[in-house]
């Protein structure tokens, strides 16, 4: 036999495995006439259009020349094992995969890694979906320069080494003219790391005339009889602290905030798949670089760039934060002591020092160090370094060193003498070697 037709990629054997596998699970009969042209394109990883002229001719695929012969070497030998892992793992996003590729020594472009994706789409595991009906279509709703944003929580589980699973929450705002961005993570999206996300966004992007946002509960309460919003106090104070107005979503509708609903979602196709990390500093860190990247790339829906749109026309018209006291208290959440010593952040315990005479402190996290500060932000106490464990950090003076002890009231007259040890035996003493000769 022609070592070239071991290098044929024989079509009808793709054909024939495909209706098999299908005949398979509709219970052993399925005629060809009847075949679902979706599943058997999606099984198969050919075209819709292919799909439907095979089934036109019976299923039956004409052999001449030199159709699906494939050489022997190409780029993705040997790299071929990492897109198959993605692939099975859910992860059709050719972008994602030239990624990943280019970190194992990929060499090709990203045509040829969309191409390889769509014939292999037969490892994708499967996905239904109900179909939704279209609905009223509305105008497409747009603001100038520097005057909304878009704020939103996702959420992504974290699979442990040991195999425990959690989850985080991601914190995302978009600017709504440009589609600038910011994302943050973090152990959960309580109301503190919420207005700590805000603050952060607000430094990189400047304060807008208002934020769009769900109905949160750490945003509002309810809406009283005129359906005005009642909002949270601790929010409230925060508005009038940095100087912005909320505007709050029709409740569930959603799409009223697809800009930051598709960046959410971006995050979770692009940035999150197959992406694996120590803590969440690290995560933070590579969601800034990432946040750069995609600011960097040309938009062809909007016409722009989102990096240079936004530092000529939007930055200009929106305020820049000053970190007064009052705003570094929302980067400092207010944290109280325990009996032993230990204030919880962030999912761990840190050590405080004893000498700090206060009941409550206020931790923060600037960049790999949480520091722990007194209440009123006067000074700082401790830095803890992070670990990747989950243990408690002890600090160097959280507990008092010297015991007090007692001293003699009287002359000390009674002596006592101490012995020398007794010479340690040899361990062969207890055998006469001697006397048996």
């Amino acid at each position: 036999m022609d070592s070239r037709d071991n290098e044929r990629n024989d079509l009808q054997e793709i054909i024939d495995k495909t209706l098999e596998d299908m005949r398979r699970d509709v219970g052993g009969t399925l005629r060809p006439d009847d075949a679902d042209l979706a599943e058997f394109a999606r099984r198969s990883g050919l075209t819709r259009s292919k799909a439907r002229t095979l089934k036109a001719k019976g299923f039956r695929a004409a052999k001449h020349g030199r159709c699906g012969m494939r050489a022997a070497t190409t780029v993705m030998t040997g790299h071929a094992e990492v897109a198959d892992e993605l692939l099975r793992g859910g992860v059709t996003n050719s972008s994602v995969i030239f990624d990943r590729l280019r970190d194992d020594g990929y060499e090709g472009g990203l045509t040829t890694v969309k191409d390889y994706v769509r014939s292999h789409m037969h490892l994708v595991p499967a996905k239904r979906r109900a179909v939704v009906p279209q609905g009223s279509r509305g105008e497409r709703y747009e603001t100038g320069p520097g005057e909304a944003f878009q704020m939103d929580w996702g959420f992504a589980r974290v699979v442990g080494p040991l195999g425990q699973e959690w989850r985080i929450a991601c914190f995302a705002m978009v600017c709504h003219h440009c589609g600038a961005c910011y994302v943050e993570f973090f152990p959960n999206a309580r109301q503190e790391n919420l207005l700590v996300g805000m603050v952060h966004s607000f430094m990189a992007l400047g304060i807008p005339k208002r934020v769009l946002t769900d109905n949160m509960r750490s945003v509002v309460i309810r809406r009283d009889g005129d359906g005005r919003p009642v909002w949270q106090s601790d929010y409230a104070a925060f508005m009038a602290c940095v100087g912005f107005r909320t505007s709050l979503c029709k409740p569930r509708h959603p799409s009223a905030k697809g800009k930051v609903e598709r960046l959410v979602r971006f995050v979770k196709d692009n940035f999150l798949a197959g992406r694996e990390f120590a803590d969440i500093t690290e995560l933070n860190a590579e969601a800034l670089s990432w946040c750069a990247e995609q600011g960097g790339r040309y938009r062809r829906a909007l016409g722009l760039v989102p990096a240079d749109e936004h530092r000529t026309e939007c930055l200009p018209a929106t305020r820049g934060l000053e970190v007064t006291d009052e705003v570094a208290c929302y980067l400092c959440p207010r944290r109280r002591i325990s009996f032993d010593g230990f204030v919880s952040y962030e999912g761990r315990r840190f050590g405080v020092p004893y000498w700090y005479s206060g009941r409550d402190c206020r931790v923060s996290r600037e960049g790999a160090y949480p520091r722990v500060h007194g209440d009123d932000l006067s000074r700082g106490l401790v830095a803890h370094p992070v670990t990747r464990g989950y243990g408690d950090s002890f600090c160097e003076d959280q507990y008092v060193e010297s015991q007090p002890y007692e001293l003699p009231t009287a002359p000390v007259e009674v002596t006592v003498a101490q012995l020398e040890p007794p010479p340690a035996k040899p361990a062969f003493s207890k055998f006469d070697f001697e006397g048996r000769l």
